[in-house]
């Protein structure tokens, strides 16, 4: 089944590349547009924009079990005064295909309710007996907190359509995502996401994320197209950080994933 689904990425006119999102922001069902998080860089990047210490992040995730379907990322974020500057990569695939991203974020804060940010991307794409091609896409995003509680964001991706070289013959994605968080207390967090990418169905996402103690969390999430459930939990210790998560394809089955922080 998974040999299907590989030939099916392959052969499709558009890539949809396979985001990591952080194994935080990933155990809530990837509702992060208007979580705030290092890991934002790959969902709202408008959630770096309230950090106040540098931060840097590595994760993994194999796709479906399988070894080969697997996807490295980094993220590092650095303060300075009332600007943050991201940077992001990310690489996904396996022997005959494989994807790499590089971002560069600029967000900013105005005052505290309002966080804004921008996002440049250079793609490439490489597939076997194909050759390689290269592209560059856009992003921007906005967090809105309403009141101490609720928080609302939106993000667009790749609004002016850009796409890889002709050859190539494959589009990046263009979508719109809208959500919101809302923190019950301390300990309760909910995220919602709905978003909408060009020629396809809208997808809603919903996750929670309770604070058992201090330092442990527990998250998990749904989503709604396709169906996949998401669990997983985090660990802080002082200026370190432990993610781990897990989603669940009805046809395709499980895909683990880790992210390492550190908080300078």
């Amino acid at each position: 089944m998974r040999h299907i689904y590989l030939i099916c990425l392959l052969l499709s006119s558009k890539v949809f590349a396979q985001n990591n999102t952080g194994s935080r922001i990933a155990s809530m069902a990837n509702a992060g547009v208007a979580l705030q998080d290092v890991w934002s860089l790959m969902e709202n990047q408008a959630g770096i924009a309230n950090l106040e210490n540098p931060i840097i992040s590595i994760g993994y995730e194999q796709r479906f079990l399988d070894k080969e379907l697997n996807t490295q990322s980094i993220v590092f974020a650095i303060p300075v005064k009332q600007n943050v500057f991201g940077l992001s990569f990310q690489k996904y695939g396996f022997s005959a295909f494989s994807e790499q991203k590089v971002g560069f974020a600029y967000a900013k804060r105005f005052g505290n309710t309002l966080f804004a940010a921008l996002n440049f991307n250079y793609h490439q794409l490489s597939i076997q007996n194909y050759g390689s091609a290269k592209a560059f896409s856009a992003e921007a995003g906005i967090q809105y907190l309403a009141n101490e509680k609720l928080m609302i964001g939106a993000h667009v991706a790749n609004p002016n359509k850009s796409t890889y070289e002709e050859e190539a013959g494959t589009d990046i994605p263009v979508s719109l995502q809208v959500g919101a968080s809302y923190r019950f207390s301390d300990k309760v967090l909910l995220a919602s996401s709905f978003i909408k990418t060009l020629n396809s169905t809208m997808d809603v996402k919903l996750g929670l994320e309770y604070h058992l103690i201090k330092w442990l969390a527990l998250r998990g999430g749904v989503s709604a197209n396709s169906f996949k459930q998401y669990v997983g939990f985090g660990l802080n210790y002082q200026h370190f950080k432990i993610d781990l998560a897990t989603s669940s394809h009805l046809a395709l089955g499980y895909s683990p994933q880790l992210a390492l922080s550190y908080e300078f």
